[in-house]
């Protein structure tokens, strides 16, 4: 269709979102689904922060706030930096947005063009590279295989970097491998960053408070003070307040970034909605307990699902330090044949044919840049999850050579 930009040709669907919708239409269509494909918690809301979107309804708080956020919350923000990673800010550091998706956004659009390489560590969330590619950048996809645990290494990052290298996104935990960098593993990509002041560095730290066997977050503006000026930090409430729907996230970074940012946001969504504002305030800076019986929850799971992966012949699941997502290998089934005689070339026709014969629904490794392997999300109940896997060891148990 000729009214259609080019620029939408660079990019498609999310391959996530997708999976969920097509999902929810055989569910919609009295299938039998068994759906993990979601990246949200199955937890509700806290009820504190639903009675102070009461609240703010009732004081008729629904009106246009400042493009970048209310006061009230970008001082929660800054206080939530400032008490959880030991950064500190100024207002006009920080900017609020229609979830940490539309703050990374917002960065790269005002960022990159063409001409302009970003470092995206595969496995990788799988809207980095499209976002980069809409912009009119190249994105460089650099692999973290899982011999190495799905990280980064620094040799790796240096052979990476070019002239034309604008950005390095991280992020940690990681979706979908799971993968936490320790405090040891991002100085050292510091060390190599430091010597090339032209690239910048975006943290994506959204399951920041999802992490496993005790393990410590740490963001690099936080290890690495010095990179501090050139580092945006994105982070929101989705995934540790269960606020997937409510759609606000948070950055913080250079005043400058910041500026720019926001002038892009007062010409897409201009202010994020007023009432789920009022939501995060009161997830920022109210009862903080029940994050820690969420991450237990999450930690049965996880040791439930990598056991039952692990079990199943032809399966191979490296545990995630965090996150809530398992990225099992599938590549023992690559050559094999369905039932019905088709082979299975990739991780896509893997996955394909799991929600065919099982309707059992996942995302293909290649959607995150890494194949063979496949991504189930644990954020589900234990009922759900071990009809999955039962499931998935028929399916398997029914390939053929």
């Amino acid at each position: 269709m000729a009214l259609i930009a080019d620029r939408m040709n660079r990019i498609k669907p999310s391959p996530s979102s997708m999976a969920t919708q097509r999902a929810r239409a055989l569910k919609a269509a009295g299938h039998d689904v068994i759906g993990l494909t979601a990246g949200e918690p199955d937890f509700d809301t806290p009820p504190n922060v639903v009675e102070a979107v009461i609240r703010a309804m009732a004081a008729s708080k629904t009106k246009y706030t400042d493009i970048g956020g209310t006061a009230e919350l970008k001082a929660a923000v800054r206080g939530k930096f400032l008490r959880e990673n030991q950064l500190e800010y100024s207002a006009n550091e920080v900017m609020c947005s229609t979830g940490s998706k539309q703050a990374i956004f917002n960065a790269i659009m005002t960022t990159v063009q063409r001409g302009v390489e970003v470092i995206v560590p595969a496995p990788y969330y799988v809207s980095y590279p499209d976002m980069v590619l809409l912009a009119g950048g190249t994105p460089v996809a650099v692999s973290c295989p899982a011999d190495k645990g799905f990280k980064l290494q620094p040799e790796d990052l240096e052979r990476a970097i070019t002239k034309q290298t604008r950005w390095l996104i991280l992020n940690s935990p990681n979706n979908p491998s799971g993968a936490v960098y320790t405090r040891e593993e991002l100085r050292a990509l510091a060390d190599v960053l430091v010597h090339h002041p032209q690239v910048w560095v975006l943290c994506d730290d959204i399951y920041e408070h999802v992490l496993f066997d005790g393990r410590e977050f740490c963001t690099m503006a936080q290890v690495a003070p010095e990179l501090k000026d050139r580092t945006l930090t994105a982070n929101g409430v989705s995934k540790a307040y269960a606020m997937t729907g409510w759609r606000i996230g948070y950055c913080a970074g250079p005043e400058d970034l910041i500026k720019a940012m926001t002038k892009m946001q007062s010409q897409s969504t201009s202010n994020p909605c007023s009432i789920s504002q009022a939501a995060a305030l009161e997830a920022l800076t109210g009862p903080q307990d029940f994050i820690s019986k969420h991450i237990e929850i999450f930690q049965q799971r996880r040791d439930l699902v990598v056991t039952g992966l692990n079990a199943i012949p032809g399966v191979t699941c490296h545990s995630p330090e965090g996150a809530f997502y398992v990225f099992p290998s599938c590549a023992d089934m690559i050559g094999k044949k369905t039932p019905s005689g088709q082979r299975i070339q990739t991780d896509e026709d893997f996955v394909l044919y799991l929600l065919d014969a099982e309707k059992l629904a996942g995302v293909q490794g290649a959607a995150y840049g890494t194949t063979p392997f496949f991504r189930f999300s644990f954020a589900i109940s234990i009922e759900v999850l071990n009809e999955g896997l039962i499931r998935l060891r028929r399916a398997c148990e029914r390939l053929g050579d």
